[in-house]
């Protein structure tokens, strides 16, 4: 057993039965989903009671589809301007690189947004939001999806923590 594992066990063994299972089963579904350090995810989400599975879960979702999206076939021809520079020469995978890197600011700036909750003080309207955790039947659990721009680099499935985008 490493380090790491012991650690994880230790832990463990400290929690009363029903958070030790729900741990277990966190840790499972990071496992699932290719977290790197899935155990210190469940353990956040233990101690912390913060939704930690609902973050990486809307995080790793935005990089899959709004980011790394524009990397698919047919994706930038479905754009005339990018068609327009395809059909002139330019070098696809640079175009994939700017249209990446754009929607990663694009992305981040909308979660930074969302982390604000409306600023009364900036914006002088008294109106905010927030992002809530939902149950599997769709209502809230009263737990907020806080620091959302914080991870979204950490959450690169490539792993290169968003590297490859700045290049």
């Amino acid at each position: 057993m490493d380090d790491a594992e012991t650690t994880w066990q230790s832990w463990l063994s400290g929690l009363a039965p029903s958070k030790r299972t729900a741990a277990e089963s966190l840790r499972m579904q990071f496992e699932a989903l290719d977290a790197a350090d899935a155990s210190d995810w469940a353990r956040s989400e233990i101690d912390e009671d913060q939704p930690q599975l609902a973050r990486f879960v809307l995080l790793r979702s935005l990089w899959r589809g709004a980011i790394d999206g524009w990397a698919g076939p047919g994706a930038l021809e479905q754009v005339a301007a990018a068609q327009r520079l395809l059909d002139a020469g330019a070098d696809r995978s640079d175009l994939v690189l700017l249209a990446r890197a754009v929607a990663y600011e694009a992305v981040f700036t909308a979660v930074d947004e969302l982390d604000c909750g409306g600023d009364v003080n900036v914006s002088g309207v008294d109106a905010g939001w927030v992002v809530m955790e939902a149950g599997d039947d769709g209502s809230s659990t009263g737990r907020p999806l806080t620091g959302l721009h914080e991870d979204l680099l950490r959450m690169d499935p490539s792993g290169r923590d968003g590297a490859d985008l700045w290049r």
